[in-house]
């Protein structure tokens, strides 16, 4: 059993038809046929229900299948990676999160560059979700996002647990209050969030804290990006939850305030392709806990 039938297995069973799989795999569809027949053989169990329309995988072949995509997930996992460790001309592509850039993630970088300096960096503003895309297909090596996206290729860090906090327009009433807001309070108003795409995204994250929470917020706004909400609330447009991080953010038209809601948090989530321990990517966790460890910041310690 080689990864071609492997392959040839898995788009059969995600095109549910023989003549799609075959275009897509740019083969003719009788020697795909023969190849799924011998791997059937191979076996000795029927993956693909004879006859049925559209094509049905048997109990056996649903197990193949979920085993089979895992398999060639990791061998394109191995292939980029000792693809990117084979180069002379070293290269460490970092994949982030507009919010990161408000908290430690440029001092994180700036002292990486400074210990390293034979490493060409570049960076890519990703939303989570397509950070992983670009970690599976090599694009970067590294990834900092907030969203806990389950995927076998993919290898998560979850550095900390960042509060929220409550941005809003100054001179908002809820801006006057002593101490910690409520997030029933913030109900009341229109909710910007972002965002907009791709999703799941933060927004979802915000959302699903009023969820577990039995809230509602009366009116949600979507957009695009954090700028784009930062800049309505100060419209006094609207509200947003944020990270901490973004009290960096100064304008003299929002103002941030707490949330009495320990709970309400949004996790820093450093994103490596599974199978990689690069000395690189090492050296850059060594950073991160140095400077936390500094900060006196909470973390849970991982090595990869």
């Amino acid at each position: 059993m080689e990864l071609r039938h492997l392959r040839y297995f898995v788009t059969v069973a995600d095109e549910k038809n023989f003549t799609r799989a075959a275009e897509r795999l740019n083969i003719a569809q009788p020697p795909l046929s023969r190849q799924i027949q011998q791997l059937e053989e191979e076996l000795g169990v029927v993956l693909i229900e004879k006859g049925s329309r559209p094509l049905r995988l048997t109990e056996a072949g649903k197990f193949f299948h979920a085993h089979a995509q895992e398999l060639l997930d990791k061998a394109a996992d191995l292939k980029a990676m000792t693809q990117r460790v084979g180069k002379i001309d070293r290269k460490f592509a970092i994949g982030f999160v507009a919010s990161t850039l408000y908290g430690l993630l440029p001092e994180i970088v700036r002292r990486f560059r400074e210990r390293y300096q034979t490493l060409d960096i570049s960076f890519h503003e990703l939303a989570t979700i397509e950070q992983i895309q670009a970690l599976k297909e090599g694009r970067i090596d590294v990834g900092f996002g907030r969203l806990k996206i389950e995927d076998p290729a993919v290898r998560r860090v979850v550095l900390r647990e960042e509060p929220l906090i409550v941005a809003l327009p100054a001179g908002h009433r809820l801006s006057k209050t002593e101490g910690p807001i409520r997030l029933s309070d913030v109900t009341q108003e229109a909710l910007l969030v972002y965002p907009k795409q791709p999703r799941p995204s933060f927004a979802d994250q915000v959302l699903a804290i009023f969820r577990e929470r039995m809230l509602f917020p009366q009116k949600v706004i979507e957009v695009r990006e954090l700028q784009i909400a930062i800049g309505l609330v100060g419209a006094g447009q609207g509200v947003a939850i944020v990270p901490k991080s973004l009290q960096g953010m100064v304008r003299t038209d929002v103002v941030y305030k707490t949330l009495d809601d320990p709970g309400a948090v949004s996790p820093i989530i450093f994103s490596v392709r599974q199978m990689d321990r690069t000395p690189e990517l090492v050296n850059m966790l060594e950073v991160i806990y140095e400077i936390y460890d500094e900060l006196g910041i909470s973390h849970v310690k991982h090595v990869l």
